[in-house]
Formats: C-alpha cells, structure tokens, sequence
C-alpha cells in the first residue's frame, strides 16, 4: 500500500493531461477556418434554397476539387469576378434567356452590402449563381429535349470548375470568349440588342402593295416604296432614310443587297414573297433570334475549329465546304420534303462513289415504285431500274437519281449528299423536294475539290469516273466531317445585320414554348 500516493499522482497527473487535451481540442473546433467548407454546410444551404438544388451535386464535386475552401471571399473580401458575375446573371435576357435569378432579393442584399464579410450561405449562393449562369447560357436545354425537336448534332460539354478556374483567372472571358460557344451566338447576340432597340422605338410599318401590284420595281412611286426603304434601313441594307418615295438606283441597290444576303434571286424586284417577308413584326424576329442562340448554345466551338468540314444548313438549303477554316465552296442544295425531313446530325465522308447505283429504299419502292409497276409494266425499263432479289435499284447514268456521283458518310439514317439531274430544282427559292438526302448543284466541283485534295486526281480524271458508267467507289484517306444544321437566323459578322430563312420544319415555335416553359419552372 506504500506505492498509494505514486498512483494516486499518476491518476491526478492523467486526469490533468485529458482535462487539457480536451480544452485544447475546443479551442481548435472553435477557431475553425471561417474559409472553409464541408459537405455539412452545402447540405444545409440546399435544402434552404430548393430552387438551386439540381446544382447541389456539381457544388460539392466543385468544392471538393477546391479544397472545401472558399471561392468567392478571402481576407480581402469578395473577388472581383462574383460581381461580374451577378451583373451578366442579371442580365440574362441580353442572351436570350427567358429564365430570372431565383432569390434575386437575397442576391440584391448580397451585393448592395459589405463585400467584405464573408458567410456561408453569401458564398453558396454565388456558385449556385455560377452554375445558374452557366447551364442557361453555355449548355441551354437539356439533351433529352433538343432531340425531341429532331436535333442529333453532337452537344457540347462543359467541365464547369475547370471553366470557372479560367474565369477567375480572366474575368473578361465571361464576356465573350469563342472557345465556349461559337462566333455566330455573339453576333446573334448583338442583332438580338439591335432588334430589340428597334421594337423600342416602335418597330416598322407595314409595306402595303398598291391595289393590283404584284411587286415593286424601279421607277415606281409611292408610300409602299418610302415605307420599303425605311424597312431596308432597319435590314442594314440601306444606310439611311432619305425619305423619298421614287424607287431609285439607291433603292435598287439595297434591294439587291437584301436579296442576296437572303440567298434569293438578286433581280432588284421586291416581289410579294419579299414583302411579305419584310413584313414580319419585329417581335417576331426577336423570337427567331432567341431560338437560333439557344441552338448555338448546342454546338461545340471545335467543330469549327478543324482545318476541313462541311456543313449544311436545311432552311437556307446551302452548302459551305470549309478547307483551312476558309470556305472554299458554296453550293445550293436541295433538302427534304416536310414528310420526308433531312435529320439534323453529323457524320464523315469516307468514300465517294462515281457513276453510283440507285437501291431504292423500301418505304419509296413500296409506296411509289410498285404503284408505278402496277399502272405501267414497263416503269422499270423507261426508268432504267432492274429487280435485284427482291430488291429495285437504278442503273448508273445521266438520269439516276443520285446524279453521277455521291458522298458517302455511312449513318443509321441511311442520309448522304449526291448529285442530282433534276438541274432545274436547285434555281427555285424554296428547294425542299428529296426523300430525305441532300441533292448538291455544285456536286461536280465539290467531288474534284476533295478528290485533288485527297487522292491527287485531275478535274477530267474525276469528270472520267463519274461519266462512266459503271460504279466506282473510292474511299478517303482523310475522312471529311459532315454537319447537317437547322438554323433559320445566320448572323455572319458582328453588324447585328441578320439572315432570316423559312422554318420549313416549323421548329421555332415549338423550342420558343419549350424555352418559356424552361423558365417559369
């Protein structure tokens, strides 16, 4: 019992040692980093603002790659970039966006206040900002919907916090940068502003035809003329209103010019179908616009960024072959009927067939070949088509239905470009009359383009093979990507200046409601 006090002193001196040990881990919990967060705090803020929880994951995906510490505050405050930030989300009908910043008052006392003291829920709010910010302008709808409108382009994809790490670091990239979406949404974007001031200030008047006038020419004289060279001005065909009503060279010449930017016959007459085309309210252009930037919003910008492509456009029935990100063609182009659409994907060149077979497809053998048998025996020879098995297909010639050469991008949808004898259809303005494929007038120029390109053949060597009767399938070496589009507004430059084309499909209105419905959920 003598080594009593011993243990007592050890059981005192153990006491005292867990006592501080305890006080000392107090003291570290209380002084926590007021800089630092944890999955604890992103759940709580989520489930207090359920109008931003679809970004709840991303937001701890994000903060763990940041090293749970704050992004928008330090010692010194708030950073620049949140106020830049809260500026553009503010402003999100400059990018036609139709959605509001939900909690805006939280976000108007934010930053009406001390940019100084940093909280948690400040900081939560600003990446839920973030991310508000960047799904409605850089991703738009989501992929599911976009698909539901027919469109089958391969969707952009972006790595938000590594975009953000880019943002912090450069700030002006927010405001326009073409690495992100492609050049043509910001000069949509500055017709979207034009436009929009035009609606302002009261829009056009509408341009009457005199009673039995078919259309306005040269020499004419009238309100309909005065009131079509104030509507040219505000086209940007016509500088200015000189107020006269005489159809003047000065009026001709815009005409023209109007006429050849829509990618009509630039004969200087403004004929009904042209005016009926002017005479489309601005509010409705301003819609047109919206939707032509939410499907920017659905294209990658690298698309662009490689040294050969082509690219359709359905509504402006065009073709643009693009070699050293030059455009080195463009040809008209003939599309698909309504009940036939030309699907709205991508795919790759991979051989050209010269004098090519026709096999005509089931749904036209059954629904338009065997009726045709039925009343004339002799369709099949007048056509110059043969059986094959159960099968029908044309024989290679001057009147095959795919013309003398076709360009190959093997696809479920069974869609490819090809020459055409039909010549006449490529002068019409409205050129939708195929099955489906893309009917190209330059065809010829474009096979020996790729072909001296590619293969090193000679103009008569391409012009040879096609005339020959006999098919002939060359495959590429470099395969040549092929971008089938549905844009009915083009903005080519940053004039606010606009290229307005038929929705033939009539798939405007129907993303118009998807994005409205989009912004009151």
């Amino acid at each position: 019992m003598k080594h009593l006090p011993y243990l007592q002193a050890f059981a005192l001196l153990f006491l005292v040692t867990t006592f501080t040990s305890c006080k000392k881990d107090e003291t570290k919990v209380a002084t926590k980093d007021k800089f630092a967060v944890d999955s604890t705090d992103i759940n709580t803020f989520y489930d207090k603002h359920p109008e931003l929880k679809e970004y709840k994951k991303e937001a701890l995906a994000l903060y763990n790659e940041q090293g749970w510490k704050y992004i928008w505050y330090d010692k010194s405050g708030r950073n620049q970039f949140a106020e830049v930030l809260y500026d553009r989300a503010s402003q999100l009908g400059s990018e036609g966006v139709a959605a509001s910043l939900p909690y805006a008052t939280k976000y108007e006392d934010i930053f009406s206040n001390d940019r100084k003291k940093p909280e948690i829920d400040k900081e939560l709010l600003i990446t839920s900002m973030y991310f508000f910010y960047a799904h409605k302008v850089y991703s738009g709808l989501d992929p599911a919907k976009s698909k539901r409108l027919g469109w089958y382009l391969p969707r952009q994809k972006i790595e938000y916090a590594q975009y953000l790490d880019q943002l912090l670091k450069d700030p002006d990239k927010i405001e326009q940068n073409e690495d992100d979406l492609i050049g043509m949404y910001y000069n949509l974007r500055t017709a979207l502003h034009k436009y929009r001031e035009i609606r302002d200030k009261g829009g056009w008047s509408e341009i009457k035809l005199p009673e039995g006038a078919k259309s306005l020419k040269k020499a004419d004289k009238g309100p309909a003329v005065a009131a079509l060279r104030k509507r040219l001005v505000f086209a940007g065909d016509l500088k200015s209103d000189s107020g006269s009503d005489v159809f003047d060279d000065e009026l001709l010449k815009a005409v023209k010019a109007y006429q050849e930017k829509q990618y009509l016959n630039a004969d200087g007459v403004a004929d009904a179908s042209m005016i009926k085309e002017l005479n489309i309210p601005v509010e409705a252009r301003i819609k047109t616009i919206i939707v032509n930037m939410e499907r920017c919003r659905w294209l990658s910008p690298e698309i662009f960024k490689t040294g050969e492509f082509i690219s359709v456009n359905i509504p402006s029935y065009k073709l643009i072959y693009v070699r050293g990100k030059k455009p080195v063609l463009v040809s008209n182009v003939v599309v698909g009927k309504d009940i036939h659409k030309t699907v709205v994907f991508s795919g790759k060149i991979s051989y050209l067939a010269f004098s090519p077979y026709w096999n005509v497809p089931t749904s036209i053998l059954e629904k338009e070949i065997k009726p045709a048998i039925e009343k004339d025996p002799g369709y099949l020879e007048k056509h110059n088509m043969e059986w094959v098995d159960e099968r029908v297909r044309q024989k290679p010639g001057g009147n095959n239905s795919l013309g003398l050469v076709k360009f190959m991008f093997p696809n479920q949808n069974n869609i490819y470009l090809h020459d055409s004898p039909a010549k006449s259809l490529f002068n019409k303005e409205e050129r939708a009359f195929s099955h489906g494929c893309v009917r190209v007038q330059k065809a010829r120029e474009l096979a020996q383009m790729i072909m001296k390109n590619d293969q090193g053949w000679s103009a008569s060597k391409v012009d040879e093979a096609m005339n020959k009767g006999e098919e002939q399938s060359v495959p590429l070496k470099t395969k040549i990507p092929v971008y089938i589009a549905y844009f009915t507004a083009i903005a080519d430059d940053d004039s606010g200046n606009v290229k307005f084309f038929e929705d033939i499909y009539e798939r405007d209105e129907k993303l118009a409601n998807m994005l409205y419905q989009e912004a009151k959920q």
